[in-house]
């Protein structure tokens, strides 16, 4: 699962020929039982085999871009091709390439108004971009929410926008937000900068300028920490698409940009001399998704896409390798047991209705940027074809809020976009497992924003329903000590037997899943 850190930027349809053919559907055994049987074929042995080869040392912490990751892409392929699960592009080669940019921070300077800054002091920037603009809007707090917008009438569509950190308050004393006492996300720091960023994004800006001086030294620490650091950070690679730009002013940058800003006076827009001569060394990486697919037999151009994150966090500066175990192994083998179930159904006659598609996605704790290659640059399967996401991102461990009380699963997403989804879910649930399903992180207001933070979302943002499989965090996430031997093998088999059994349904019911509300 990907860890939210201070800055947030940017938050071949052909069957394989060597597929087997498969004898029609029989029909003399009920649907349960037969959903029953390969259910039973995912095994807490077999899951646990497979766990302690793919998160062991050999993997390096699987680390996106490294040789550890590319044992990970190269152990799934192999289980594809054992288990005669064609690739999903049509031919022997199931990975779809990830160009990835590995950036150093940017350095140069911003000009405004004919005052040279050099980045680091009055002004920061986390991306290289070159230009001169002589036209920002000013959207106020630069908020999008359910109950106040700065966008509202307001057209920002390729321009840069200046907004400010804080929100509005009520003449009585209460924020508009929440309409209490107490500040909204809007007003953390956690939150403020990537919310802000994300909302100019969705509405069309080519930047944002943010003023925050009151965290401005924050800002900067994380700047400069980056800044010297080796590593640098990862990016994924638009060939066609301008660089979304985020520069940070404290108040005296400001104040030489826009001085309305400081005493509450309003214009839409501002004239303005901004020159932005901003360079960064950095070079492509190749990672890789990994995508097979059953085709289905009577739907075979409407899927079901399953997925799960491939990659970890790597070595620690200690030399420490994080196995990541729970984080995203447990996802991972659960997968694969998976497509193991549905292969033997379809070797048996019972074959899918429609394609159901085994998405195992690099780069999601580099950024979600796996799923939103899949989503966004490169659908393998047209996303209006798209029906359903499930999405297993640590579902081996127990919260430790939950000790004594095992048999549970956290769900999120699944009534964001259809209620004909997880009504589906629960019934499911009740035939055939009877776990817990908590809806704790499902609350829109959770402050740990799980569901904007692992791979469902990218199909989410584009409306495709989605159920979010997820045990909730525990001391050893993103450190060393998420090892094998911590997985509760009999919680990873009956909560891997409940997802397939809701793809199965999803799979092979005779409408698709419906959408009745709209991704916000």
């Amino acid at each position: 699962m990907n860890k939210l850190v201070l800055i947030a930027v940017g938050l071949s349809m052909a069957c394989n020929s060597s597929q087997k053919t498969v004898p029609e559907k029989k029909e003399d055994t009920t649907t349960q039982t037969v959903q029953k049987t390969y259910a039973a074929s995912i095994t807490a042995d077999e899951l646990k085999e497979h766990l302690y080869v793919y998160a062991s040392d050999d993997f390096e912490g699987r680390e996106t871009g490294t040789n550890g990751a590319k044992k990970a892409v190269a152990y799934i392929k192999d289980q594809y091709v054992t288990l005669d699960i064609p690739a999903a592009q049509g031919n022997s080669d199931y990975f779809q390439k990830v160009p990835l940019l590995t950036n150093e921070m940017p350095s140069g300077a911003i000009e405004i108004n004919g005052i040279s800054h050099e980045l680091g002091e009055d002004v920061l920037a986390f991306d290289a971009v070159k230009g001169h603009f002589d036209s920002i809007v000013y959207a106020g707090y630069g908020i999008e929410d359910e109950n106040y917008s700065d966008f509202t009438d307001l057209d920002i569509k390729g321009k840069l926008v200046l907004v400010k950190f804080g929100e509005p308050v009520n003449a009585d004393g209460t924020y508009k937000i929440s309409g209490t006492r107490n500040k909204s996300k809007w007003s953390k720091v956690s939150d403020a900068y990537g919310e802000r960023s994300r909302a100019i994004q969705e509405h069309g800006g080519l930047g944002m300028l943010y003023y925050d001086d009151e965290n401005f030294s924050r800002y900067q620490s994380y700047y400069k920490r980056i800044k010297q650091g080796s590593s640098g950070k990862l990016s994924l690679k638009k060939s066609n698409d301008p660089i979304f730009m985020n520069v940070v002013l404290n108040k005296k940058a400001a104040a030489e940009l826009y001085p309305g800003i400081l005493n509450g006076t309003a214009t839409e827009f501002l004239g303005t001399d901004l020159n932005l001569n901003l360079t960064s060394n950095g070079s492509v990486i190749e990672s890789e998704n990994v995508v097979a697919y059953i085709k289905g037999s009577t739907k075979p151009d409407e899927y079901v896409v399953i997925s799960s994150h491939l990659d970890h966090i790597g070595i620690t500066d200690k030399g420490e390798i994080n196995n990541g175990a729970d984080d995203d192994g447990s996802g991972t083998v659960a997968l694969l047991e998976i497509a193991e179930a549905f292969k033997q159904a379809a070797e048996a006659g019972y074959g899918p209705n429609r394609s159901v598609v085994f998405l195992h996605v690099t780069g999601e704790e580099k950024g979600l940027f796996g799923s939103e290659y899949y989503t966004d640059i490169d659908p393998i399967f047209p996303l209006k074809k798209t029906v359903a996401n499930l999405n297993i991102d640590m579902i081996g461990r127990i919260d430790p809020k939950r000790e004594g009380d095992r048999n549970y699963l956290y769900l999120i997403g699944s009534d964001k976009l259809s209620t004909d989804l997880h009504n589906l879910s629960e019934q499911v649930n009740r035939k055939y497992m009877n776990i817990e399903l908590d809806y704790t992180y499902n609350d829109p207001h959770d402050p740990n924003r799980f569901y904007y933070r692992s791979d469902h979302y990218n199909f989410a943002k584009n409306n495709i329903p989605i159920i979010f499989y997820f045990n909730g965090t525990h001391d050893d996430y993103h450190r060393p000590t998420d090892t094998p031997d911590k997985i509760n093998y009999d919680l990873l088999e009956n909560r891997t037997r409940l997802i397939f059994y809701t793809a199965w349904e999803i799979a092979n019911r005779n409408s698709k899943i419906s959408v009745d509300k709209v991704s916000k």
